[in-house]
């Protein structure tokens, strides 16, 4: 009987040691090109089949999400709206409605910087990287930007449709579709019992809980004078930090710099920026936050993000200079041979 009991304990122990080893959690993580981009999932668990299945349900959300409002995809319910542009109304789920009215609230808030409906811009432009001879005269410019206007966006909450009030006009939710995709993946993955994760679509990164090794989640910050190189980095968990950069679709005049987001208002070129970073809890949020910081500029992007709650952001001018927000905090790096970013904090 005792030498039972011992037996028993052995192995009780044994097995004890065994589970120790199994449940400590590891970093599963797998890439996929979706919308368009690269994306990696991140899932931490003790649970190898549950990450992996975790991870497959995020990829499948993000896909099916894309199949629905890709500006690109013919069967998707944003092509549908733009085809009826200018003659009816269009019934689209309510995830959709939703969405675009989300949207539309940002719009209004930033006085139309973010706008969906620039697909119905003339493209005047060429982002090849080149020096070009000038800029397109100012009557092609003005005529370029004539259909795009927010408040032609047509809602009706009641039979969940969409219209275009005009013909010609076209809405395209690629300023926000990928931040909204990592955000639904995202959520999906808790469900299924992934206590700490991250997600990086192209830059929109959003993370929650720990690392397998109880840290937290390091995102680093491109410079985009270097290519490869980072300029920052910052340690997050449960928080969105989403980095746009205007420097790799661009082109020149005299040497200025022109890169690839327009100003909806203006039809010109967005200047004096090449790399925004948006924080918050929110990834869809940061997502179309980036593109207004853009579009207003360092001085006015800056002192917009100053006055929202809950909201961050470093930005890199043409110029070089680092600029935060006023609660920003970062760690910066210093490329070899380069001076370290100069820091400065705007308040509106």
């Amino acid at each position: 009987m005792v030498l039972a009991l011992l037996l028993t304990g052995t192995l009780t122990a044994q097995a004890s040691s065994a589970a120790s080893v199994v449940s400590k959690p590891r970093n599963f993580t797998r890439s996929a090109h979706l919308m368009g981009s690269h994306f990696t999932f991140t899932a931490v668990s003790t649970d190898d089949s549950l990450a992996w299945r975790a991870i497959r349900a995020g990829i499948r959300e993000a896909q099916r999400i894309d199949r629905l409002c890709s500006y690109w995809d013919s069967t998707s319910q944003i092509t549908q709206v733009n085809r009826a542009a200018g003659l009816r109304p269009v019934v689209v789920d309510q995830e959709v409605y939703d969405l675009i009215a989300r949207t539309l609230k940002l719009s209004k808030l930033s006085n139309g910087a973010f706008d969906i409906t620039f697909a119905g811009g003339e493209k005047i432009y060429k982002f090849d990287r080149q020096e070009h001879v000038a800029l397109p005269a100012p009557e092609v410019v003005r005529a370029s930007v004539a259909r795009i206007n927010y408040e032609k966006v047509l809602l009706d909450p009641v039979a969940h449709s969409v219209m275009l009030q005009d013909k010609g006009m076209r809405m395209n939710l690629a300023g926000i579709l990928q931040g909204y995709g990592v955000r639904r993946a995202q959520a999906l993955m808790r469900q299924r019992g992934i206590q700490g994760g991250l997600i990086n679509g192209s830059g929109d990164v959003s993370c929650w809980g720990k690392q397998a090794d109880g840290s937290g989640w390091r995102i680093a910050i491109g410079d985009p004078a270097f290519p490869q190189s980072v300029s920052s980095w910052l340690t997050v968990s449960d928080m969105a930090v989403v980095t746009a950069g205007n420097y790799e679709q661009y082109f020149t005049v005299r040497g200025q710099y022109y890169g690839h987001i327009i100003n909806p208002h203006t039809g010109y070129p967005a200047t004096g920026l090449r790399s925004v970073t948006i924080i918050c809890p929110d990834v869809e949020l940061a997502d179309g936050l980036d593109e207004v910081v853009f579009v207003l500029g360092p001085e006015a992007g800056l002192a917009f993000i100053n006055s929202l709650k809950g909201v961050d952001c470093t930005l890199i001018t043409n110029d070089g200079r680092t600029l935060a927000s006023k609660n920003m905090k970062l760690n910066y790096y210093s490329t070899p041979g380069q001076p370290a970013p100069a820091t400065s904090s705007l308040k509106p």
